[in-house]
C-alpha cells in the first residue's frame, strides 16, 4: 500500500525540499533524489504495515524493505561493541560487489528486545512501476535454468571466490542457503550474512549444495558440474584454490564460444578551477580504440599529486610505463595465460611504474609534499575476461542493464577504518582526514605498496567506467549513470557522447578538480556448444599449486648510496626452464648436494629439533588484499608473525623500568626462542607505534589517521606469555603503524603525506 502523504527530501543541505516519490530531481534545486532501498535484518518490521513511517525518516515498503526519506540526514550507527555480528559486513567491504554493507540501524521504540535493526543498503532488489513496488532478484536456483552454460560456471566461480573469505568471517554458511543467493544478471549477491554453527561448513557441504543443480544444469556443463560436486563431497578437491582453479580451465573452454567486440573512448579536462591538468590517461584522450581490429585493448587513468611541482610529471611517467609493461604481458596467446599469474603480473608492472616515479622523485631530492605521486586505475580485457588494476582513490564502476556498481574500494583513511572494522562507511567519510590517502604511486618504495587487481567474467554486455575523483566526488556516478551510462547499452547513445556529458557534469555538478574518464564498452555473443565439457580434476591440485606461487615482482632496493630507490629492469629473471640445458644438470646436482650437506648437518646437531612453538617462527604475512581471489588466514596469537600489529587491552612493565601503556599499537619485529623458556614460551620483540606513547581512549580504538608518521624508537623484548594476557586485539592490517617494519636504510625514506579530497 502506498503512502500518499509520503514524501522524499532532497538531500542538498542547502534545500531539503519536500518531493513525490515518483520523482527523480528535487523540484526545487534539480538535485537527483537518491532512491535508497534498505534490507532489514531480522524481523523487528513484522508489526509495521506497509506505508507506515518509522522514526520519521523510513517508509516501510514490505515486512523487510524500507526506503529512506531523508537520503541527506545523518544516520542512527550501531554500537560495534554491541552488535558484533556487523563486524563481518565490515571487513568484507572489499567484497562489497557481494555482499551489502551496513547502512545503519532503525530504533524500534517500543521497549521491546531487540530495540534496534540493522539496515543494510543496495540489497538485490528490481524496482518495478511505481516507488513502492519491488520486489527481491531471483534467487539463484530458480534463475539456474534459464542462465547459458557459461553463466552457469561464472556464478559457481564467484561463490568459489567467496568461500574463503566467508569462511574466516565465520559467515561461509550464507553460501549454503538458497533464499540468501540472489542473482543480477552476471552478478551474484547475498541478501544478508548468516553466523555459523559452531562446526563451520565444509567444501563437501557445498558440493552436496552444488549438486541440486544438476538436473537443471545446461547440457554443456552438465557432467563437469556433476564432476566438481562429486570432487568436492569426496575430497579430491580440498582447497577453494584447487576449486577455482578448475573453474578456471572451464570457464576458458566456454569463453571460445564467444566473442567480444571492446571500444574504448578516454576524455579529460582541466576543470575551471584548476590551471593546470594534473591527470592523465590512455588511450590519448579523444581516440577510439576498438578491439578488433586491435589486438590489445587497454585503458589507463591517472590522477596526479603534488601540483605544479609534478602531479602532471608523475600521472604521466605511470602511463608511459604501465601501458608499455601491460602490452606485453597482454600479447601472449590466452591459451598460455594463467589468469592468477597475470593478477600477480599486473601488480608487478605497478611496482614498475612506483619505482620510477620514485626514483625521478629521489634524483630531484623530492622530500614530502614536494614528492609527486599519482594514483592510477586500469582496465585490460582479455578474451571473457576484465583485469582491473587500482591504487588510489581513482576508480571503476562496472554497469550493465541491471545496475552500477563500484568494483574498487579507495585506498583513504575511511575504507581502511572500515576493514579494520572500527565504523561503518557512511560514519568513517564524516570524519576529519576522511578523503586523505594512505598509498599512492611514487611515495614511497613499492615494498610498501599494495596495488589491488582484480578479474571479471564477461558474459553480458557492460561498460566499465574508470575515472578520477573530479567526477566520482558526491556520488555523480550514482546519481546520473542510469540517464547518462545506461542508455549505450540499450543503443541510445555511444561513448564519445557519454564521455563529453560526464565531462560536463563534473565540471558543472562539481568542478572543484581536473576530470578524466575512460569508457570500456564490452560487447558480447556466446553460442552454446555443441559438445560436453568435462573437468580436469587430477591436473587441478598441480593448477592450483602453481596459481600460488608469486611472479616475480619489481622491489625497492635499499643500499649505502645517496639514490634510495633503484628501478628494477623491465626484463624478468629466467626461470630454470629458460636456463640452457647444460647447466640444467649441474645445477640440480648442486642443489641435491646442498640438501644432502644441511639434512646430515641438522641430524648432527644437538639442538636439532623443533622449535619450542608454533610460533617460534620468522615469516613476514602476505599483505592483505582488496581482491576477490583469496583472503589471508586470520590472524591471532597462535599464528603470530613478524611484521603483524596488536593492540593491549592493559599497560605492560617492560624490564628497564619503563612501559607500554594500556591502548598501544605495538609492531611484532621478531619471535625468537627464549633460552631458559617456560614450557611453550619463547619471546618476541616489539617496537610502539608511532604517536603511541600516550594513546588517549580515541587512539585505543582508532587506527593512526595516515602514514605520514616518523618511525617510532621505543622496543622491547619480552615473554610470549606476558604479551599474551595483555593483549586485545590482532590487527588486520600493518598501516595502523603509521609505516612498515623498519628495516637498516641509511636515511629514511620520505614520509608519504596525504592527499585530500
Amino acid at each position: 500500500m502506498e503512502n500518499d502523504a509520503a514524501t522524499l527530501y532532497c538531500p542538498n543541505e542547502y534545500c531539503q525540499a519536500a518531493n513525490p516519490l515518483n520523482h527523480k530531481f528535487c523540484q526545487r534545486c534539480s538535485t537527483p533524489l537518491p532512491k535508497r532501498y534498505l534490507w532489514a535484518v531480522g524481523d523487528g518490521l513484522s508489526r509495521s504495515s506497509p506505508g507506515e513511517i518509522l522514526a520519521d525518516r523510513y517508509l516501510v515498503v514490505s515486512k523487510s524493505v524500507i526506503l529512506d526519506t531523508r537520503p541527506g540526514s545523518l544516520l542512527l550507527t550501531p554500537d560495534l561493541e554491541d552488535l558484533q555480528a556487523i563486524r563481518a559486513y565490515l571487513r568484507l567491504i572489499p567484497y562489497r560487489l557481494h555482499i551489502p554493507q551496513v547502512y545503519g540501524v532503525l530504533p524500534l521504540g517500543n521497549g521491546q528486545p531487540p530495540n534496534e535493526i540493522l539496515l543494510l543498503e543496495k540489497p538485490p532488489l528490481l524496482v518495478e512501476d511505481t516507488v513502492t513496488q519491488v520486489r527481491l532478484c531471483s534467487e539463484l536456483t530458480t534463475a539456474w535454468r534459464e542462465a547459458s552454460s557459461i553463466r552457469q560456471i561464472n556464478w559457481l566461480w564467484q561463490l568459489a571466490h567467496l568461500w574463503q573469505p566467508l569462511l574466516s568471517e565465520n559467515v561461509a554458511s550464507s553460501l549454503l542457503d538458497p533464499y540468501l543467493l540472489r542473482v543480477e544478471g552476471s552478478l551474484v549477491r547475498l541478501l544478508e550474512l548468516r553466523l555459523d554453527p559452531e562446526t563451520p561448513p565444509s567444501l563437501p557441504q557445498l558440493g552436496e549444495f552444488w549438486q541440486q543443480l544438476l538436473s537443471d544444469t545446461k547440457p554443456a556443463v552438465a557432467e563437469f558440474v556433476q564432476q566438481i560436486s562429486q570432487a568436492l563431497i569426496q575430497g579430491e578437491i580440498n582447497s577453494s584454490e584447487q576449486l577455482i582453479a578448475v573453474l578456471d580451465r572451464g570457464l576458458a573452454a566456454l569463453g571460445k564460444k564467444q566473442t567480444t567486440d571492446i571500444k574504448i573512448f578516454t576524455k579529460t579536462d582541466t576543470g575551471p578551477s584548476r590551471q593546470r591538468n594534473e591527470d592523465a590517461c590512455y588511450p590519448p584522450a579523444g581516440n577510439l580504440v576498438s578491439k578488433p581490429p586491435q589486438q590489445i585493448a587497454l585503458a589507463i587513468v591517472c590522477d596526479g599529486i603534488g601540483g605544479h611541482e609534478g602531479g602532471n610529471v608523475a600521472s604521466n611517467l605511470a602511463i608511459e610505463t604501465l601501458q608499455h609493461q601491460v602490452k606485453q604481458l597482454a600479447s601472449v596467446p590466452y591459451d598460455h595465460i594463467d589468469p592468477s599469474l597475470l593478477l600477480n603480473d599486473l601488480e608487478s608492472a605497478v611496482s614498475v611504474a612506483n619505482d620510477k616515479i620514485s626514483q625521478r622523485n629521489d634524483s630531484e631530492k623530492r622530500q614530502g609534499r614536494q614528492r609527486m605521486g599519482t594514483t592510477l586505475v586500469m582496465a585490460l580485457p582479455i578474451a571473457h575476461e576484465m583485469y582491473i588494476t587500482h591504487v588510489g582513490d581513482s576508480r571503476a564502476y562496472w554497469i550493465t542493464r541491471h545496475g552500477c556498481y563500484q568494483v574498487t574500494l579507495d585506498d583513504d583513511v575511511a575504507s581502511r577504518e572500515v576493514r579494520l572494522g572500527y565504523a561503518i562507511y557512511r560514519e568513517a567519510v564524516q570524519q576529519g582526514g576522511a578523503g586523505s590517502l594512505v598509498q599512492a604511486l611514487g611515495m614511497s618504495p613499492s615494498a610498501s605498496l599494495h596495488p589491488t587487481s582484480q578479474r571479471f567474467i564477461l558474459d553480458e554486455d557492460a561498460v566499465f567506467l574508470l575515472t578520477s575523483d573530479g567526477l566520482t566526488d558526491f556520488d555523480r556516478v550514482e546519481d546520473y549513470w542510469e540517464t547518462e551510462i545506461l542508455p549505450v547499452l540499450t543503443g541510445g547513445t555511444d561513448i564519445l557522447n557519454v564521455a563529453q556529458r560526464l565531462v560536463e557534469i563534473a565540471n558543472t555538478k562539481n568542478g572543484h578538480d581536473n576530470v578524466t574518464i575512460a569508457l570500456v564498452h564490452s560487447q558480447v555473443k556466446y553460442s552454446e556448444p555443441e559438445s560436453s565439457i568435462t573437468a580436469d580434476i587430477t591436473n587441478s591440485s598441480a593448477i592450483a599449486t602453481a596459481s600460488l606461487e608469486p611472479t616475480p615482482t619489481a622491489k625497492t632496493v635499499v643500499d649505502n648510496s645517496t639514490q634510495k630507490t633503484q628501478v628494477i629492469p623491465d626484463s624478468k629473471p629466467k626461470t630454470i626452464a629458460q636456463l640452457p640445458l647444460h647447466w640444467i644438470v649441474p645445477l640440480i646436482l648442486v642443489m641435491a648436494a646442498g640438501s644432502f650437506g644441511y639434512w646430515v648437518t641438522q641430524l648432527r646437531s644437538p639442538t636439532a629439533g623443533p622449535s619450542p612453538s608454533p610460533l617460534g617462527t620468522n615469516l613476514t604475512p602476505a599483505s592483505p588484499s582488496a581482491t576477490a581471489e583469496a583472503t589471508p588466514t586470520p590472524r591471532t596469537l597462535t599464528n603470530l608473525a613478524t611484521g603483524w600489529v596488536i593492540q593491549t587491552n592493559k599497560q605492560i612493565n617492560l624490564s628497564n623500568q619503563e612501559s607500554f601503556p594500556k591502548g598501544s599499537f605495538l609492531q611484532v619485529i621478531d619471535t625468537q626462542p627464549n633460552p631458559k623458556p617456560a614450557v611453550g614460551d619463547f619471546d618476541v620483540s616489539l617496537r610502539l607505534c608511532p604517536n603511541q606513547n600516550t594513546p588517549t581512549s580515541d587512539q585505543a580504538n582508532k587506527p593512526a589517521a595516515s602514514k605520514a608518521l616518523p618511525k617510532s624508537e621505543k622496543t622491547a623484548l619480552i615473554k610470549f606469555s606476558q604479551l599474551e594476557s595483555a593483549v586485545k586485539t590482532v590487527l588486520q592490517d600493518e598501516s595502523v603503524c603509521g609505516d612498515d617494519l623498519p628495516l637498516p636504510v641509511s636515511e629514511p625514506s620520505a614520509p608519504f603525506e596525504p592527499k585530500t579530497r
